[in-house]
This record gives C-alpha cells, sequence and structure tokens, in this order.
C-alpha cells in the first residue's frame, strides 16, 4: 500500500500565503488580508483560513496585534541550538559514521511510537538500528523508526549502511519534505539488550532524546529514539530573561 501525504487545505493556503510573504507581495510589518477577504479571494471556509494563519503564527511568520490585526513578521529567524540530536539523527550518513548497524527489520511498534506516527499499534514499523562508537566504545543507539508504506521504493528495509542521511535518502525517493523536529528528553532505565549494546553496568540510566520528524502539515515521518549513557551527557542552554 503507498503510502500517501496529501496536504489539507489549510496547509496549501498558509503555503501560498508564506510564498507571497517571501516574494514581498506581504512585506514585513504590512498588514494581511482579513479573514473575510482571504475567504473571499481563496474559496476556501473561515475554519480553513483561521487554520492557516494560525499555523503561520505557530512557525513565525505572521503575529497577532491587538487593536491592528494580523502582521507579518516575515522569514523567522533560524535559532542554533548547540546540541540538535534530532538534526544529526537524520541527516549523517550510516557509512560514514564510526559504529556499525545493529538491526533492519519490521517489528511491532512501540506504543509511544505508534502515538508520534499516528498509526494502530498492533501495526508494525520499519526500524534501522545504529551505534555510534568514539574510539572503539559506545556511546549512542539509534533507533530510527518509519512506517511501512513510506519505506516502499527506498533502500530503508536493506542491511547496508545508508551512503547518505535518512531525510536525504526519503525526500529523493519519496518526493517528500521534512519540514520540522519535535526533541522530547528524559531519563529512563535501558533494556537488557539496549543496556549490552551500550556496555552500561546494571542499573545504569539513559537519557532518551525523542525525535519526531515532521512535514509542514504536521504529519510524522520519522521516529528516532536517540539513547546516551546518561553519566556521560550534559545538558546547557543560555538565554536572556525579558
Amino acid at each position: 500500500m503507498a503510502y500517501e501525504v496529501a496536504a489539507p487545505k489549510y496547509v496549501r493556503l498558509a503555503q501560498t500565503l508564506q510564498g507571497r510573504i517571501e516574494d514581498g507581495t506581504y512585506p514585513p510589518g504590512s498588514l494581511v488580508p482579513s479573514e473575510n477577504q482571504l475567504v473571499q479571494a481563496f474559496g476556501m471556509s473561515r475554519p480553513t483560513v483561521v487554520r492557516a494563519l494560525d499555523l503561520l503564527k505557530r512557525d513565525g511568520w505572521l503575529e497577532s496585534r491587538q487593536g491592528f490585526g494580523t502582521i507579518v513578521r516575515g522569514r523567522p529567524e533560524v535559532v542554533e541550538q548547540k546540541d540538535q540530536r534530532g538534526r544529526e539523527a537524520l541527516e549523517r550518513s550510516e557509512a560514514s559514521t564510526s559504529g556499525r548497524l545493529v538491526d533492519v527489520a519490521q517489528v511491532p511498534v512501540p506504543p509511544r511510537v505508534a502515538a508520534a506516527l499516528g498509526i494502530p499499534r498492533r501495526a508494525k514499523v520499519l526500524v534501522r538500528r545504529l551505534l555510534v562508537e568514539e574510539d572503539g566504545e559506545p556511546v549512542e543507539l539509534s533507533s530510527s523508526y518509519f512506517p511501512v508504506g513510506l519505506a516502499e521504493g527506498t533502500s530503508l528495509a536493506d542491511s547496508a549502511p545508508l551512503g547518505e542521511g535518512l531525510r536525504a535518502h526519503l525526500e529523493a525517493r519519496r518526493k517528500i519534505r521534512f519540514d520540522h523536529v519535535t526533541e522530547r528528553v528524559s531519563a529512563r532505565r535501558p533494556s537488557e539488550e539496549e543496556a549490552g549494546l551500550l556496555a552500561l553496568p546494571p542499573g545504569e540510566p539513559v537519557l532518551s532524546v525523542f525525535v519526531v520528524a515532521c512535514d509542514v502539515s504536521g504529519q510524522a515521518l520519522q521516529v528516532v529514539d536517540v539513547l546516551l549513557p546518561a553519566d556521560r551527557q550534559e545538558l546547557e542552554d543560555t538565554y536572556r530573561l525579558g
């Protein structure tokens, strides 16, 4: 069964409005047309228009100002983070990463992954598990999960390491586009197998960086569970107080 990612109407409208911001039709600081004007101009329902505007506000293209309306902010600034485990897991080449592929198989979907991908709990997913090493020591276990249908027509089910990033491979083979990533960091006890692969002593916890990669509509395309030995990690951030 083919895996289709059809953009809803509100997403297509948001993309059109975004394009007009980028080409200068709606310059930064200007007012976007009112909801009524957009309904009439595009022949779409008010709820569709509202959802499109909300999507652009969420992503930083627009903002609401009381007494003024909806203002164009322009292209959002890209905030560079010190540690982007999700981006690294999506973009690194398996073939050039020090380590080895532990497993490539269809497996029953873990409950947390099923919820993120929006698939039934009895379904199966394709998993690629990569053990990353530094100086011969295991430092990370990265498990990437994909809907089985999405993997069709790709080399994701092959046991050989990919010479390109998982994101680049999917975007090229399936003509889809990754848009944003959500990362959730938590601590947990590893399974016996996970502890063995990471060479952890009994009872040693791991940090789990749970990465959900989505297209512009919010449809999850890939989930990655990155496990890191907790005693070798330190999280730090610096930000201003306003």
